[in-house]
């Protein structure tokens, strides 16, 4: 530093810091000797927060705004310096300057698979990724717990460790959430928010404020895909009988249009007999009759009737009995799907046939 810049910066009367960058976090402004003269004008412009330390101790803040570095506005840099009245001379202090802005888009992942146990496929494991946003909250826990003297502090320094943070809860709180695998895309919303409450509070303790955190892609092994991929391809085709017929059909008209002398005759006329076969068997099954399956089995009830067991009945036939009266709610019945002799208003079956019907008068 020239003998000219070293005079200038120890009377420098303008403090400001326009940042050209998109992740520095913290920028200390840069004089001779940390001098500072007396009234210099500090602006901190809108996303920005000013610290001024004395002698390795944040003394006092200043938000958005155009200042005059004076006893005024100074009130604890003044206490701790003991000016006396009128101090016009040069003061030595740091300036940092904090981006209040968000930072977005920073990039979180796996290093190595999650082992996870899913339901359906068993022990799985599972790379993710997404990315997520900060800002400042507490520039002064900030500059205690993580920044110290760096006088140029961009996210690169702090992202590893937050990404490992954000990491080992993503693990905790997908083993926790118990969600099948080929569930997890339609959760992806759900997860982000409760990853962000969770990882919070410790955020908080670094002075930042994580302000979205989205998870874009949970991935299975290429090896576990590619079964996925063939067990899907399965269920596209459906009935694999119609599609083998169909394959059949495709090759016989693909060697119709393409003979190739005798050889290729030989094998379509082969290939006929297999269809003609296989077409004989489908109009024998189609002329075979199914017999029909055997009708399901009605439950059989008994009815207490005048001190005798009647029955067995069916559903219909304890309808129409309800219809003339000759059961009401407090008769007696019995079937196998009952333990005891129940009254026939506590019955399942029978409560809609009581429905339109009025309980019975009360005692007079």
């Amino acid at each position: 530093m020239g003998l000219f810049d070293k005079l200038f910066a120890e009377f420098i009367d303008i403090i400001e810091w326009l940042d050209n960058s998109n992740d520095t976090m913290v920028h200390r402004f840069a004089r001779y000797g940390n001098e500072i003269k007396y009234g210099a004008k500090l602006t901190v412009r809108e996303s920005q927060t000013a610290i001024l330390v004395n002698a390795g101790k944040a003394a006092d803040f200043f938000e958005p705004g155009m200042y005059e570095l004076t006893t005024q506005n100074m009130p604890i840099m003044t206490t701790l310096e003991s000016w006396p009245h009128g101090f016009e001379s040069p003061f030595k202090a740091e300036v940092y300057f904090f981006n209040m802005r968000r930072f977005t888009d920073l990039k979180w992942g796996t290093k190595n698979p999650i082992m996870l146990r899913d339901k359906e496929f068993g022990p799985v494991r599972l790379r993710a990724f997404g990315s997520y946003g900060i800002r400042i909250h507490d520039p002064l826990a900030f500059i205690q717990e993580i920044v110290g003297t760096d006088g140029h502090f961009s996210t690169d320094e702090i992202s590893s460790q937050l990404r490992n943070l954000i990491l080992s809860r993503f693990a905790s709180i997908l083993g926790e959430a118990n969600i099948p695998v080929l569930d997890l895309a339609g959760n992806y919303d759900d997860l982000s928010d409760y990853i962000t409450a969770k990882i919070a509070p410790e955020f908080m303790e670094y002075g930042l404020e994580i302000t979205k955190l989205l998870v874009e892609n949970i991935s299975l092994p290429d090896a576990v895909e590619a079964a996925l991929d063939k067990r899907t391809s399965m269920g596209i085709i459906g009935n694999l009988k119609n599609y083998s017929e169909f394959q059949t059909a495709e090759a016989l008209r693909a060697a119709a249009e393409n003979p190739a002398g005798g050889a290729s005759q030989g094998i379509g006329l082969g290939m006929g007999f297999a269809v003609a076969n296989k077409m004989g068997q489908t109009l024998t099954q189609n002329n075979t009759r199914v017999a029909p399956p055997p009708l399901p089995k009605t439950t059989q009830y008994f009815v207490a009737l005048n001190g005798q067991q009647t029955g067995p009945f069916d559903l219909d036939h304890l309808a129409q009995q309800i219809n003339t009266g000759d059961i009401n709610r407090t008769t007696l019945i019995w079937s196998q799907a009952l333990v005891n002799w129940t009254k026939a208003g506590e019955i399942a079956e029978l409560a809609p046939y009581f429905a339109s019907m009025p309980p019975p008068l009360p005692p007079q």
